[in-house]
């Protein structure tokens, strides 16, 4: 008994090294092999550009392997499928015919499907008198059991190259970051350097990133972009060591410290006037000479990215409203009560409070009592022992040194940043505190 079931035309094909390196593939199946069908298909997708298959030829694919009844395929079993081109269309979601044969020679040559035809070049299956299929003629998809590993394998190393590409965009992405604003770190507290330089040698390397690269020409770009990281951070720990044994020979070896740098303050209500860092007449004037002028919003924001949490909706932090808005959203999660909080605006002034608040939030996990700290602080500040500037610098200290990223630098702007940090300035604009040096020297501290 003969059933023919979907009897459509192959018409004439030339044999190809593709098909016969296919099907001498497929031969060699282990019996014993079973794979999960759709398991394997997504490897196909994902390894779609290695094999060289097009997505409209893994739609047709897709449509195919719909056709076999079962879920697992077995090296074992009958694995050929013979639908009408018609069945194809409609479960491929319908295309021309003409691009419809294209992409199934597409399949054959990429050795995803073998075409096994029929005397009359038709696609039936042929059952015998229990109903069984004895001989069918159409699509075999032994393949996809027998190079399920390579496809498995293929599937792996694309994921991981896309990884890889991720992760040095990243890199870019943060390194151009850091690198800007220690630039203007630099210009503001006047760092002597040759910034106008580093800045075009910044533009130099940024500018050769094109629009679509292999991943091998970014990673060269970040490796030259992490030089000049490594350069930028050098001229300004320079700047401040040079401060620092300048500020050490002024006060002929006298050095003062907390006998106790690392306690914690036990209650909010604790009224023990502790100094900055040992407190004398020299700090409270040093602590003065100190900039007027403003910490620029993103210094902050940089130097306490732990406020970003607090907005709504994750839409960042834009200017110092917003900045207001998430210090009374993390005042209270710290325990720091109203009347700390407005003593505190009243002796700091309100901004200078928020930023105060932004880098004791930054360091919760380190100080025992948000309030009892404030409330010290705020003491300090009512007689001018007290600026926000240490503060944030010594969070932006303690960023960098957790930072692990290392380069080898871009030549032009490395010579002036060498430079710089050989300068003494004996006319600085800006002197820095030993609160603010002692600071620097432990980043675990928030002041």
């Amino acid at each position: 008994m003969e059933t023919n079931i979907a009897t459509t035309p192959f018409g004439r094909r030339p044999m190809t090294l593709g098909m016969i390196s296919s099907q001498v593939t497929a031969r060699a199946v282990p019996k014993d092999a079973t794979v999960h069908k759709w398991h394997v298909f997504q490897d196909i997708k994902d390894a779609r550009i290695a094999l060289g298959a097009t997505d409209r030829a893994l739609a047709i694919l897709d449509a195919l392997l719909s056709f076999h009844p079962d879920t697992a395929l077995y090296g074992d079993s009958e694995l050929v499928v013979w639908p009408s081109n018609e069945q194809l269309i409609r479960r491929a979601n319908g295309m021309p015919p003409t691009t419809l044969r294209r992409h199934l020679a597409v399949l054959v040559e990429c050795g995803l499907i073998i075409r096994r035809d029929s005397p009359n070049g038709k696609r039936f299956a042929r059952k015998g008198q229990g109903g069984e299929i004895e001989q069918a003629y159409g699509f075999d998809i032994s393949p996809i059991v027998a190079r399920a590993e390579e496809f498995k394998d293929l599937a792996e190393a694309v994921r991981s190259e896309k990884k890889a590409f991720r992760l040095v965009k990243e890199r870019l992405t943060i390194c151009r970051r850091d690198v800007v604003k220690m630039i203007d770190t630099g210009i503001e507290e006047g760092v002597p350097a040759n910034w106008g330089r580093v800045q075009q040698a910044y533009q130099a390397i940024v500018g050769q990133i094109p629009r679509t690269a292999p991943r091998q020409t970014l990673e060269a770009i970040a490796e030259e972009l992490e030089g000049l990281w490594a350069e930028v951070r050098e001229a300004l720990e320079s700047f401040v060591k040079t401060q620092k044994m300048d500020a050490n020979e002024s006060q002929n070896g006298r050095h003062i410290q907390n006998s106790k740098p690392d306690s914690k303050f036990e209650s909010e209500n604790s009224s023990g006037n502790k100094d900055e860092a040992g407190g004398n007449i020299a700090d409270t004037d040093n602590v003065r000479s100190l900039p007027k002028r403003e910490l620029p919003l993103g210094i902050v924001l940089d130097a306490c990215p732990n406020m970003l949490w607090l907005v709504k909706g994750g839409g960042g932090i834009h200017n110092w409203r917003e900045f207001l808005a998430a210090a009374e959203v993390a005042r209270p999660s710290m325990g720091v009560s109203p009347s700390a909080w407005e003593e505190a605006r009243t002796a700091m002034g309100e901004q200078q409070a928020a930023i105060t608040i932004a880098a004791i939030y930054q360091r919760q996990d380190q100080i025992n009592s948000a309030g009892g700290y404030l409330r010290s602080l705020t003491d300090r500040a009512k007689v001018g022992k007290f600026s926000v500037w240490p503060m944030v610098m010594a969070l932006l200290r303690a960023k960098l040194d957790a930072s692990n990223t290392t380069g080898t630098g871009v030549e032009a702007a490395a010579v002036d940043l060498e430079a710089a940090g050989k300068v003494v300035r004996t006319e600085s604009r800006l002197e820095i505190s030993d609160a603010l040096r002692r600071s620097l020297d432990k980043p675990g501290r928030g002041s």
